[in-house]
């Protein structure tokens, strides 16, 4: 009975997120959107703390960030100008990044040896990217976001994970940087030794991660574990780990350009960042009772209809 009422309850939460999303008042055509000046003051507010609290429960059970589902879905089907959007979705996945970090980093999980030179990298290159996004007309910005979004998409069905990947060797960069460590790993009831290669590579590829985690305010952590796990070789806990620990270094930098563009609406933040969290708690009850793969499947959906939405509304189609 709690299997069956698990399902039943994470498909009502699609059926009920995706109602919401087309809904004709949720439209972002300025005509469309016309009636929302006779609403209070507080109606888009309470409004997004319901979206966001469903987004909470599928970010945990979907194993992605909260910030991949909030700029898609709110850009596409609110009537809110994308550049407070990337600002509160930033801050939305900074506020569960930071309430992690702590306790990966006590557990040995999250690697600061591994996260500096990263982070060093993408905090520079998100800097950047922000600048980038809000300089560009919206449009474009909403045409790169919606491929992004399909991207991720196609990566979250082929993508491979390694729980321990086979590193013959460090290389020279990662040797000299002393990028490696040991962690206690419960299922198996010993201590892993790890270590990484590819070091240049990886390191090359967290430039476009900050790039593109500035300029759509998306967070990275969809890009960072790949990366991390499948290209330089860290084992998959110490990845996941290492990469919520580095959004709350990423999005902090791109997000303080934001702040100083005026673009963080505190009553967008405040409710999306509460929805989210109590959202995320939650998830955490129905992971236990809920299918992996029906999750993976409501949450590729839901992340395909947004970023298609965004493209056609970047292409002033939809």
């Amino acid at each position: 009975m709690k299997k069956w009422g698990g399902i039943l309850c994470v498909l009502f939460c699609t059926f009920l997120l995706l109602l919401l999303l087309t809904d004709p008042s949720f439209a972002s055509d300025p005509a469309a959107a016309a009636p929302t000046a006779e609403h209070p003051w507080w109606f888009w507010p309470v409004v997004l703390f319901v979206v966001t609290f469903l987004m909470g429960i599928f970010a945990v059970l979907g194993g992605v960030g909260g910030g991949v589902l909030y700029v898609p879905i709110i850009s596409g089907f609110f009537p809110f100008h994308l550049d407070f959007v990337r600002g509160a979705g930033l801050l939305v996945a900074l506020t569960g990044a930071l309430a992690a970090g702590p306790g990966l980093l006590k557990s040995s999980l999250a690697s600061l040896r591994l996260a500096v030179p990263v982070a060093l990298i993408a905090s520079t290159c998100a800097i950047i990217g922000a600048m980038i996004g809000l300089a560009l007309p919206t449009n474009i910005v909403q045409i790169f976001l919606g491929v992004v979004i399909l991207f991720i998409c196609v990566l979250m069905l082929t993508a491979k994970k390694s729980t321990f990947p086979d590193v013959p060797e460090s290389d020279r960069l990662s040797s000299v940087l002393r990028i490696y460590g040991v962690y206690y790993e419960d299922s198996m009831g010993k201590e892993i030794d790890w270590k990484i290669h590819r070091t240049p590579l990886g390191l090359l590829l967290f430039i476009g991660i900050g790039v593109m985690a500035g300029m759509f305010g998306l967070g990275a952590g969809w890009a960072n574990v790949p990366v991390l796990n499948l290209v330089m070789g860290a084992p998959l806990k110490i990845s996941v780990a290492t990469s919520k620990f580095l959004l709350s270094i990423t999005d902090t930098s791109a997000a303080w350009v934001y702040l100083n563009k005026g673009c963080v609406i505190p009553l967008m933040v405040v409710p999306s960042v509460v929805g989210i969290m109590l959202g995320s708690f939650v998830g955490v009850r129905l992971l236990k009772i809920a299918k992996p793969a029906l999750i993976r499947w409501a949450v590729i959906i839901i992340l395909g209809f947004a970023g298609l939405k965004a493209l056609l509304k970047g292409l002033g189609i939809g």
